[in-house]
């Protein structure tokens, strides 16, 4: 009966799928950068660094069982564009709160803006973020790839490049100003993104200047690190 659900080929192994599969895996290698930011900057609303773990590992958690489902109902969701125009408005709503909240209050690297204070809230907002990133992304390898089982592989490498990023992009989010802007500017550009396709695919910018963008934001969010002994003071406050 699983086997019916996935297709009668899923589990079939042939050669030729191969090199699908390693551009699948390849791919989701490289896109996860850009979610990993967004997923580090939502998770470091936590004071404190144990929840921040904790938070990131059961969101993860979260994010998967979310993103298996979605590669298994693919084919139906690229019917409703209802679906990208929800992710779309969440990725926006997402990125203004922090803006809007950033600008009120005047954070800096040193007081983060808190978009959860709670444990529970923090974890749905990362599953729900992971799934709005892979809206776009899935309903594409699904098209691609034909075979439900392959995208579900690269979808786990996905997960676990996720976890080691998102993990390097915590600690990364303290040394560097604007780091944590620059998550959240990648979050409303692909919510943009996201938001023109559900009107029009011919409006929607071409993937090498979606990625050059969030190439120079990157830049822009490495470009100047804290002096190290802000750092120290707040690595002393967080003991």
């Amino acid at each position: 009966m699983f086997e019916q659900f996935l297709g009668t080929n899923a589990f079939v192994f042939r050669p030729e799928v191969l090199p699908i599969l390693g551009v699948l895996i390849l791919l989701e290698a490289i896109l996860s950068a850009d979610n990993a930011i967004a997923l580090a900057a939502i998770v470091r609303s936590l004071p404190d660094p144990k929840q921040e773990e904790w938070a990131l590992r059961y969101g993860l958690i979260g994010a998967f069982v979310l993103r298996v489902v979605l590669i298994f109902t693919a084919t139906w969701v690229i019917k409703y564009w209802q679906f990208e125009l929800a992710g779309a408005v969440y990725l926006i709503w997402l990125s203004g709160k922090f803006f809007l909240e950033k600008s009120q209050a005047g954070h800096d690297a040193k007081n983060p803006v808190r978009m959860a204070t709670k444990l529970w809230q923090v974890v749905a907002l990362v599953s729900l973020t992971d799934l709005a990133f892979s809206l776009d992304s899935v309903t594409a390898a699904v098209a691609v790839a034909q075979e439900t089982w392959l995208v579900l592989i690269g979808g786990v490498v996905g997960i676990i490049t996720l976890r080691f990023l998102a993990g390097l992009f915590i600690k990364w989010l303290e040394e560097f100003t604007y780091l944590e802007s620059a998550g959240y500017l990648i979050v409303l550009l692909v919510g943009l993104r996201l938001f023109i396709k559900v009107f029009s695919d011919s409006l929607v910018p071409p993937e090498w200047l979606m990625l050059t963008c969030i190439g120079l934001v990157f830049l822009w969010g490495f470009s100047k690190r804290e002096p190290v002994d802000e750092l120290e003071a707040i690595a002393d406050t967080s003991k």
